[in-house]
């Protein structure tokens, strides 16, 4: 599933007043890490997470580590956060940071 130009420009916007919710740091891509971004996407379906790494090249691999074990879309990096999408047919609007706006 690839998202269209349109609709990550609607997530980036969702996703500006939104916070990190899932933090890699030392450690890395660990399985709890893994564990809580899958929970999160589930929950929220639109979430940030923050790499408090040094390196860019190790950053960037790290979010493509992320986005391959967890099956969901990247919207958008700045710095050191990742804005990602994973769609879930069955989430709860309250919860949900896309069906909510």
């Amino acid at each position: 599933m690839s998202l269209s130009t349109d609709r990550k420009k609607h997530f980036r916007s969702l996703g500006h007043k939104l916070k990190p919710v899932v933090m890699v740091a030392g450690k890395g891509m660990t399985e709890g890490v893994v564990e809580e971004a899958l929970r999160a996407l589930t929950d929220h379906e639109l979430i940030k997470v923050k790499f408090a790494v040094g390196d860019r090249d190790v950053k960037k691999a790290m979010i493509d580590e992320l986005v391959k074990q967890t099956e969901c879309e990247l919207v958008q990096t700045i710095g050191n956060i990742a804005l990602v999408y994973k769609e879930n047919k069955d989430a709860k609007p309250n919860l949900s940071n896309v069906k909510s706006f």
